[in-house]
C-alpha cells in the first residue's frame, strides 16, 4: 500500500445506505410540499448533510423546512436502518487486508454521529473503526464539497493530506478530497463513472473487491 491513512466515506462506501435513505428523503420532502423523486434526491443531495438539504430548498423554494425537520428525517432513516441496513458487499474483506498490512483508515461521513453509529453498529463494522477514527461534518464548519472534513480527518489521525487516500461515491465527495489534496478512489456503484471522473476522481471502480490492488 503506498498511502499512510485511507479515508473511507460511510454511506454508500461502507453502508448500503444510500437507497434507504433518499427514498425516505424524497418522499419526505414531497409530504412537506416538496414534490421529489428518488432519482432528483439521490442528483442533489447524495453525499452532502441534511444542512446542505435545507440550503437548496431554500434557495429553491423561497422557505424554510420546518424546524423539527432533522429530527424527524433522521428517525425514519434510524428505523429502516435498523431494519434493513447492510455492509456494502466486500468492504470488511479491504478492511482485513488494510488491518493485514498496518494501513491506518478512518471514516469521513457527511452524516452526523448519530447516524455514523447506527449504521455501522448495525451492519456490524463499528467495531472496526471506534469513536477515535470517526469523523463527521459536525466536526467541521463546513461540509462535502469544501475540503474541511477531510482535512480535519488527517490531522487528527497525524497524517499530511498528500499521504491520504479518500474512498468516494459521490461527485460532492470527490471534490472534497480534491480540494483537499488527496487522491480519490471513486465507487460507481450508485453513481455514473463520467460524474465521479468529471469531479476529480482518481481512479473509479465498481466493485469493492478490486480496491486493494488498485491502492498498490
Amino acid at each position: 500500500m503506498r498511502y499512510d491513512l485511507i479515508i473511507f466515506d460511510n454511506d454508500g462506501v461502507l453502508v448500503d445506505s444510500e437507497p434507504i435513505s433518499n427514498q425516505i428523503l424524497a418522499g419526505y420532502l414531497t409530504e412537506l410540499g416538496y414534490p421529489t423523486t428518488y432519482e432528483e434526491s439521490l442528483r442533489d443531495f447524495m453525499g452532502g448533510s441534511v444542512q446542505r438539504v435545507r440550503d437548496i430548498v431554500l434557495e429553491r423554494a423561497g422557505r424554510e423546512l420546518p424546524e423539527g425537520f432533522e429530527s424527524s428525517f433522521h428517525t425514519r432513516v434510524f428505523d429502516e436502518f435498523r431494519r434493513r441496513l447492510q455492509p456494502v458487499p466486500g468492504v470488511e474483506t479491504v478492511l482485513e487486508k488494510l488491518e493485514a498490512d498496518g494501513v491506518p483508515y478512518c471514516v469521513g461521513s457527511s452524516g452526523n454521529h448519530e447516524r455514523i453509529r447506527v449504521a455501522l453498529t448495525k451492519t456490524g463494522l463499528f467495531e472496526r473503526f471506534g469513536a477515535g477514527r470517526v469523523f463527521s461534518a459536525q466536526d467541521v464548519g463546513r461540509g462535502k464539497p469544501a475540503p474541511d472534513l477531510f482535512l480535519h480527518a488527517a490531522k487528527e489521525m497525524g497524517v499530511a493530506p498528500g499521504r491520504c487516500a479518500v474512498v468516494e461515491d459521490s461527485p460532492l465527495g470527490v471534490r472534497a478530497a480534491v480540494a483537499a489534496g488527496m487522491d480519490v478512489y471513486g465507487f460507481t456503484a450508485m453513481t455514473p463513472a463520467a460524474e465521479l471522473m468529471e469531479a476529480g476522481a482518481t481512479v473509479l471502480f465498481g466493485d469493492m473487491a478490486e480496491l486493494p490492488q488498485l491502492m498498490q
